[in-house]
């Protein structure tokens, strides 16, 4: 299969550079608009019973709990009257906006909850209906019109819509600073290992084909469902990843093929047959890897899938045809402007072929794998405790979904949400809301139960339109716009004020109680602490599909890339590991707040991001086959040779351990781009992913790999008859090119050679 591809991609290769000059030129012009139409949330399921809760305000129920807060401030004072001037006429104002609800304000009402401790600053509340991009378009035009200073006093907004939108501004503003920082230093370091300034910009064909395949992809995908805006900045880093893996691979190998002789086309054909089958193998196991997140029914995670496995599928096709097509046109002109030998004769010193790997039985590496398979057992077993003591604060986790908490500290509304906190504790009434859809409660069952929740452990009040309960007692009768607020014709629904942080351990107890009332039946329960309650439900129902997913079709792709039982269930056992110090990294330093000094700045809410956690799993866990697979090919491929399973995975790494660690630092150089990030999330995704490969390319493959091969000897190697049966039908094979073959070739090249 790889050989026929080969023998079409040299004879249309001009073809194949045109098609794919017009594909980046149409898909570039596509995409443009792509980031307006990414989404900001999909954090939970559609299905979920706080997500129905909150389906049905708008329509069923038109006043709705407030989600956008305006804080008005007048250095005079809040009753000054230029500030109650303004405070009433914004208020009217907002009323009059089709796209808010259940506009109130202090001026309004009077009411001292709405008011400062230092009586300077007054609120004003109202919602806006809608899903979360539904809000964020909804409130573009009334921050352009009301944020800032007016009237003498200034206006600054909070609440979810107004954090969703900083949030957005946010992730293209570190898009580009990740593309900035990162891209320079990638060349230099492209450039330093490959010597050659020609062979240097090769990956990058395979990274530029594959990011705007993805736009595509994503833009086309935003047509029929909802796309979340992190899918994009995790697309162009993983673009990079995987292109420095696959360019890196294919160029080498090409040029390991031209060392030995052979012409340029045969050395693309062989290339494609060996490092090929390589790069096929690996993309088909990140791909599938990242298809586990499909099984989950949050679109946050369902986009990582989407971008993902289009940025693989994109490099890999590049790193299949397009680069060979390219390597073809170039022929021995791979190693054109030679750096380090302009460096070695400005120095008068004799150069270093560019990129080529030392010979079979010597060098750092395999001395490295040698000494590891002498010790393998105290090596091995040192690793691994190792691993699991950095993974051990993953023990302590605590789970949040995102929230303000994702900004940085300096931002508007995380500033604003700490004052509103500190100054207006009863504006937490909304962590919580009970709706009755499909009818109106009477006044004596909404008492009743309104007072039966009231006694809920950390349930600090109920507002209903019977009035205000605490403690199962009545404080405040009904006021007149009670019934209005929380009734409609078929409907009603309850406001609940939670002890503590709308996320914490109290308000989601408190959740699960209410919801485990038998006065509860019938209802829905929604808001900030049903929401987390429901994510983590669903999360954990799915998971276990998830991973059977992962550990299914990563058994199955390495059996048949290797023939072996013992190698594929070692891998996913060794990866599994690996990963541990990347999940005690994410609490020890984004829930516990250590290292902050270095990361930045970021709020430690004593929670860790509970999706990006899945996330970073899926990515990570495909980005670590990705580099085993680099590794097995080259230690299967000796060992066919020769049959001495030691000597083998001495020479594998010897072959793959350079690239393996240029491929690391690389994607890890991207990775600490990611790092600085405003954005929480994103800031958890660099140091994530940038440890995990960091521990995969370094310990794992240097010191694990080797030890386990080690003790396990010729079982590496060995499946049952019938599975030899299979994998002889259905694996793929390299195999060299032979004299009449090259003949061949070059005759359909061209005779060029």
């Amino acid at each position: 299969m790889l050989r026929g591809l080969a023998l079409r991609v040299i004879r249309f290769r001009r073809l194949i550079l045109f098609a794919a000059v017009a594909f980046l030129v149409g898909g570039a012009a596509l995409s443009l608009d792509l980031h307006r139409h990414l989404s900001i949330g999909g954090f939970w399921a559609g299905t979920d019973e706080s997500t129905r809760a909150e389906a049905e305000f708008g329509d069923t129920l038109p006043n709705g709990p407030h989600n956008l807060i305006l804080l008005v401030r007048n250095d005079s004072g809040a009753d000054s009257p230029a500030a109650v001037a303004a405070g009433q006429r914004l208020t009217e104002e907002l009323a009059d906006e089709p796209a808010l609800s259940s506009v109130t304000s202090y001026w309004a009402t009077g009411s001292t909850e709405l008011r400062s401790a230092d009586a300077k600053t007054g609120l004003v509340l109202a919602r806006i209906e809608g899903d979360e991009d539904q809000r964020k378009e909804a409130l573009l035009p009334l921050y352009d019109r009301y944020h800032g200073t007016h009237d003498g006093v200034s206006i600054r907004f909070a609440g979810q819509p107004a954090v969703e939108r900083e949030v957005t501004e946010r992730s293209g503003e570190d898009l580009q600073r990740l593309e900035m920082l990162s891209t320079p230093v990638v060349a230099v370091l492209l450039l330093l290992i490959f010597g050659s300034i020609v062979a240097s910009l090769l990956p990058l064909v395979i990274g530029l084909t594959a990011i705007v395949g993805t736009l595509v992809t994503l833009r086309v995908l935003t047509v029929f469902t909802p796309v979340s805006v992190y899918s994009l900045n995790i697309a162009t880093a993983l673009s990079l990843g995987l292109a420095i893996d696959y360019g890196l691979f294919m160029v080498t190998r090409y040029r390991e093929e031209l060392d030995k002789g052979l012409p340029p086309v045969a050395a693309v054909a062989n290339t494609i047959a060996t490092a090929g089958r390589t790069v096929l193998f690996s993309a088909l196991v990140v791909a599938l890897s990242l298809s586990a997140l499909l099984v989950f029914p949050l679109y946050y995670l369902r986009s990582f899938a989407y971008s993902g496995i289009a940025v693989v599928g994109f490099a890999a096709l590049s790193a299949l045809v397009l680069l060979p097509a390219v390597l073809v046109v170039l022929g021995t002109r791979v190693d054109k402007l030679d750096v380090r030998a302009g460096v070695a004769k400005l120095f008068r010193r004799k150069a270093k072929p560019a990129g080529r790997l030392s010979t079979v039985g010597t060098g750092g590496w395999h001395r490295l794998a040698s000494f590891v398979m002498r010790r393998p057992l105290p090596l091995a077993t040192g690793a691994i405790l190792f691993l699991l003591v950095l993974g051990g604060p993953f023990l302590q986790a605590k789970f949040a979904l995102p929230d303000e908490t994702n900004l940085p500290s300096t931002s508007e509304s995380a500033q604003v949400t700490a004052l509103l906190r500190e100054e207006f504790p009863a504006l937490g009434a909304d962590a919580m809301y009970i709706v009755s859809p499909d009818e109106q409660l009477s006044p004596e069952a909404t008492t009743a139960y309104a007072t039966r929740v009231s006694r809920v452990d950390g349930v600090v009040l109920v507002n209903s339109a019977a009035g205000v309960f605490a403690d199962g007692k009545l404080l405040a009768p009904p006021n007149p716009l009670s019934a209005t607020q929380f009734t409609a014709t078929k409907a009603s629904w309850l406001s609940v004020a939670l002890s503590g942080p709308p996320q914490g351990e109290v308000a989601t107890a408190a959740a699960e109680q209410v919801r485990a009332l038998p006065e509860s039946r019938g209802l829905l329960v929604g808001g900030v602490a049903a929401h987390l309650v429901d994510t983590k439900a669903t999360l954990a129902s799915h998971l276990p599909w998830a991973l059977l997913v992962v550990a299914v079709s990563t058994l199955l792709v390495l059996f048949l890339f290797t023939g072996s039982v013992l190698i594929p269930v070692k891998a996913v056992v060794l990866n599994l590991l690996s990963l541990t110090a990347t999940f005690g990294a994410a609490v020890w330093i984004f829930q516990q707040g250590n290292l902050s000094w270095l990361v930045g700045d970021f709020q430690v809410s004593g929670t860790v991001e509970l999706t990006t956690i899945i996330m970073l799993f899926a990515i990570a866990f495909g980005l670590s086959m990705d580099y085993e697979v680099f590794l097995l090919s080259r230690i299967k491929e000796e060992y066919d040779r020769t049959g001495d399973n030691t000597a083998a995975v001495a020479v594998g790494l010897q072959r793959t351990g350079k690239l393996i660690t240029y491929a690391a630092m690389i994607f890890v150089v991207v990775m600490l781009a990611f790092a600085t990030s405003t954005l929480g999330i994103l800031k958890l995704v660099g140091i994530g992913l940038g440890l995990a490969v960091f521990m995969d390319a370094t310990l794992v493959r240097a010191v694990l790999v080797p030890a386990v091969m080690r003790l396990a000897g010729r079982a590496n190697w060995w499946a049952p008859r019938w599975l030899r049966r299979v994998h002889d039908r259905v694996g793929l094979r390299e195999d060299e090119t032979g004299p009449e073959q090259t003949r061949q070739l070059s005759l359909v090249g061209g005779g060029r050679s």
